[in-house]
């Protein structure tokens, strides 16, 4: 399995909508919160809740967030797009980006969710650009560094073999593979944790929906 297919994060912060009050003045939309001063607001929440509910990145499935939730999965997000455009490292590949988004659309219509109704034209395709970008960058900042040594996965394969009805669908490939999954994941949700924790976040109350 290539490293770059077992990387996917609830991986475009999207210009808020404007309105005119009746007294002539400009009301900005509520904002989420507040990462390193770039602004996330309600509707960024809410999209990101939508397009994981309704599993739209290929590959994944239905994912039930709260509004807090989702906050928090999109700060993530953020900073790692943060960091990105400042060490400019990832890229977006023309070819999966339209097969994505492709296939993310034919998602979302068949989504039973009545949130896709807030999906403007454009939002999906944009979406997935942000989760293919990011799944890139944490594959060159974090992934190429993470082993597993032979050692660790012939312990492990002996272990899982020695428990009754595990033996018979075990390899070493498997084993290896699923190892070096979950180093992954750790090491990402590490870099996740001290980046936040040299940020500055601003959070809004959030009322659960």
């Amino acid at each position: 399995m290539k490293l770059s297919v077992r990387i996917l994060l609830c991986l475009g912060l999207l210009r808020a909508p404007l309105a005119l009050a009746a007294d002539g003045y400009t009301i900005y939309e509520s904002t989420a919160a507040s990462v390193n001063g770039e602004v996330l607001f309600l509707s960024d929440v809410a999209r990101e809740a939508c397009f994981l509910r309704c599993a739209a990145m290929p590959g994944t499935t239905e994912e039930i967030l709260s509004a807090r939730e989702a906050r928090d999965r999109l700060i993530l997000d953020t900073l790692a797009l943060q960091e990105q455009r400042k060490l400019l490292l990832g890229a977006v590949d023309n070819a999966v980006l339209e097969d994505h988004a492709r296939q993310a659309e034919s998602r979302m219509a068949g989504c039973a969710s009545p949130c896709k109704q807030e999906i403007a034209p454009g939002e999906t395709r944009e979406w997935i650009r942000r989760k293919l970008l990011l799944r890139d960058f944490f594959n060159r900042r974090v992934a190429v560094f993470v082993e597993v040594k032979d050692e660790d996965v012939k312990k492990e394969l002996a272990r899982r073999s020695s428990a009754p009805g595990n033996g018979a669908d075990l390899t070493w490939e498997r084993v290896r593979d699923e190892m070096l999954d979950a180093r992954i994941s750790q090491e990402i949700r590490n870099w996740q944790t001290r980046a936040a924790s040299k940020s500055k976040l601003i959070l809004s109350p959030m009322e659960e929906r």
